[in-house]
C-alpha cells in the first residue's frame, strides 16, 4: 500500500479492504502504488513534494446499491472518501482528494445513459457517461438535440457540471450546471435521496422543474462534499436548423469599451451564442518593443497603443459572432448585429463568415471553409466533443486559475494591468497584457484566464508556478475578483477570500458538514469545506 488513511492502521485498513472487496467485488479495489498511479494528480505542480495528496486506494462500484455500500463501510472505518466521475479533471487537481490517505470512489462504472428525449429537450445520465458517450448515444439513434460540451470531450457532464464547468454554445447551456435539472445523491450516512420533483414518488417532471417544493438543497452538491451524485439531468438544446459566423473589428484601444457593451446586448438578448473575443495586436508580442509596451509597469497609454496599432495596420480588437436558429434568423440577426456596432463604433467593420445547415461537414467541422482566420473552436461551439484542444498541453501539464470579472471594458483593462503588475516578479510568460481578451464562458461574466505549465523534472519551475499561483489568488480577491474553481491544493486559498462578515458562509457551510458528516467522510476540504474532525 502508497500510504493509510487518517486515523487507521495497517490492520484496520487490511479490514476495511477486504469489506471493499465483498461489496463491490476484488477486481475494483485497488491499493499498491502501481495501481494508484492513475489517480495522482498528473498536472500538479507540487508532485513529489510533501505537499502533493495522495490517495490510500480506490474502488469502483458498478451500481448505486454499491456506492451505498461503500459510503457505510468506509463511515464504520472513519475512512474518507473522495468521489470522482471520470477523474480527467485536469488542471483542477485531476482525480487526487484534498485529504492524503482519502479512498477515491471512481464512478466511472455507472455509465448507463438512462434517457433522452428530444421533444422535450433533456437528457438523464449516469457520472461514468462521457461527453462523448452521450453524443454517441443521440447520433446513433437520430435524437435531434445537441450538447454542450467542455474541452476536452472524455470527461463527464455530471463531473464537469458538479465543477461548474463550461461550454461553447447558446448563453443558457454553456453554464453546465446551471443547464443541470435533477440529481440523485447517496448522502453521506449511505441513504439515497433526490432532488426537485425527483423527491415526488412518479414525477413526469424530474428533467423539466429542477426546484420541486420548498428548500432545493441540490446546489450543496457542486464544488461541495455533501452527497455524491448519481444521477443527474440536464436540458438540452433543440437542434438548430442553421450556424452562422461573423467578425467585427474596432480600430482603437478603448473601442473595446462600446464593444462589450454591444456583445452584451446580443447575449443577453438570446440572439448569439459565444462570443470569442480576441486581440490582432498579440502576434506583435514576439517583437521587444511591443512586447515592453503591452507589459509596461501600470499599463500603456492608449495613444501608445493605438500608434502601434495604426503601425502595424490592425485593429485594436475584434469579436468572433455565432448564431444559431433557422437560416433566415441567423442572416436578420447578424445584420442587426452589424448594424448597431457599426453605426456607434466609428472605423469598426464587419466580415460575413461561415453559415450552413447544421449538422455540419466533416470540412465544417474542421473550419477549413471560414473566409478570415477565426478563432472559434468549431468543435465545441456545435456541441460535438473531441480531444482537439489536447494540443494546448505543454510540458507535463498546467494549472488553471481563472478569476471572474465584470462584462466590461474597463474591468478587463484593469485586470490586464494589476495581474500583469503581480506577475512581474515571476520569470513566466506575460499571461496578462495589454492584448489579452476576457473568457465568455458564463453567460453573465468574463474570466482571464492564467495556466503556467508544470515540468515534474524541474522542482524550480513548479516551485515559481506555486508560488505565482497562491500571489494571483490574493490579489485577484483585493479587487474583487474570485477564483471559479481550484484544485485541492488551492481551494482552502481560494475559499478564503470569499470572506464576508467574518467567513460567514465557510461557517454556515461548516455548521451544515457537522450536521451531516461530523466525521469527513465525504471528501473533507474539497471546496474549502471541512468537518469539525479535520478542522481540529
Amino acid at each position: 500500500m502508497a500510504v493509510l488513511p487518517p486515523d487507521l492502521d495497517a490492520p484496520g485498513f487490511a479490514r476495511f479492504l477486504e469489506e471493499l472487496r465483498g461489496a463491490v467485488g476484488a477486481d475494483w479495489v485497488w491499493s499498491s502504488e502501481d495501481d494508484l498511479g492513475p489517480y495522482r494528480d498528473s498536472f500538479s505542480p507540487v508532485w513529489d513534494t510533501a505537499e502533493e495528496r495522495h490517495a490510500s486506494a480506490a474502488v469502483a462500484p458498478a451500481e448505486v446499491e454499491q456506492v451505498q455500500a461503500v459510503v457505510r463501510i468506509a463511515s464504520k472505518y472513519s475512512v474518507p472518501l473522495f468521489p470522482i466521475s471520470t477523474g480527467k479533471n485536469f488542471g483542477y487537481g485531476g482525480p487526487s482528494p484534498n485529504v492524503t490517505g482519502s479512498v477515491v470512489l471512481d464512478l466511472k462504472r455507472l455509465n448507463r445513459v438512462l434517457e433522452v428525449d428530444d421533444r422535450r429537450n433533456f437528457a438523464l445520465v449516469e457520472p461514468g457517461v462521457s461527453y462523448f458517450d452521450l453524443y454517441r448515444h443521440i447520433t446513433e439513434r437520430g435524437l435531434k438535440v445537441m450538447i454542450d460540451c467542455p474541452d476536452p470531450g472524455w470527461g463527464s457532464p455530471i463531473g464537469n457540471s458538479l465543477e461548474r464547468g463550461i461550454g461553447y454554445t447558446m448563453p443558457f447551456f454553456r453554464d453546465h450546471y446551471g443547464a443541470s435539472c435533477g440529481m440523485e445523491v447517496v448522502l453521506p450516512n449511505g441513504e439515497l435521496m433526490r432532488t426537485g420533483m425527483g423527491a415526488l414518488p412518479g414525477a413526469k417532471t424530474w428533467q423539466e422543474y429542477r426546484y420541486g417544493f420548498g428548500p432545493d438543497p441540490a446546489g450543496l452538491f457542486a464544488q461541495g462534499n455533501f452527497g455524491v451524485v448519481t444521477k443527474m439531468g440536464f436540458r438540452l438544446m433543440p437542434m438548430p436548423e442553421h450556424y452562422r459566423t461573423g467578425l467585427i473589428t474596432v480600430p482603437r484601444r478603448r473601442d473595446f469599451v462600446k464593444l462589450v457593451d454591444h456583445v452584451n446586448y446580443l447575449s443577453d438578448a438570446g440572439l448569439i451564442g459565444e462570443a470569442v473575443y480576441s486581440s490582432p495586436l498579440a502576434p506583435l508580442m514576439a517583437q521587444p518593443d511591443f512586447l515592453a509596451l503591452a507589459t509596461k509597469l501600470g499599463g500603456p497609454a492608449d495613444g501608445d497603443m493605438d500608434a502601434a496599432a495604426s503601425a502595424a495596420g490592425l485593429p485594436s480588437w475584434q469579436v468572433d459572432l455565432q448564431f444559431f436558429g433557422p437560416e433566415a434568423t441567423t442572416a436578420a440577426s447578424w445584420d442587426y448585429a452589424k448594424d448597431r456596432i457599426l453605426s456607434d463604433i466609428p472605423g469598426a467593420r464587419a466580415l460575413d463568415g461561415d453559415h450552413f445547415p447544421l449538422p455540419a461537414t466533416e470540412q465544417q467541422m474542421l473550419n477549413t471553409t471560414q473566409p478570415y482566420r477565426s478563432a472559434i473552436r468549431r468543435f465545441g461551439a456545435l456541441g460535438v466533443p473531441s480531444l482537439g484542444m489536447w494540443k494546448i498541453v505543454s510540458d507535463d501539464g498546467h494549472v488553471g486559475f481563472f478569476p471572474v470579472l465584470p462584462r466590461s471594458g474597463e474591468a478587463v483593462f484593469e485586470m490586464q494591468r494589476v495581474l500583469g503588475d503581480a506577475l512581474k516578479e515571476f520569470p513566466v510568460r506575460p499571461f496578462f497584457n495589454a492584448t489579452t481578451t476576457p473568457l465568455y464562458w458564463h453567460s453573465f461574466a468574463f474570466q482571464m484566464v492564467y495556466a503556467p505549465s508544470v515540468k515534474r523534472s524541474d522542482p524550480d519551475h513548479n516551485a515559481v508556478v506555486h508560488a505565482s499561483m497562491k500571489k494571483l489568488v490574493a490579489v485577484a480577491a483585493e479587487h474583487g475578483w474570485g477564483d471559479y474553481r481550484a484544485a485541492p491544493i488551492y481551494q482552502d486559498d481560494v475559499a478564503g477570500t470569499y470572506s464576508f462578515n467574518n467567513h460567514a458562509l465557510r461557517r454556515f457551510q461548516e455548521q451544515m458538514k457537522d450536521a451531516i458528516d461530523p466525521e469527513g467522510i465525504l471528501a473533507p476540504g474539497r471546496g474549502g469545506v471541512w468537518p469539525r474532525r479535520f478542522r481540529k
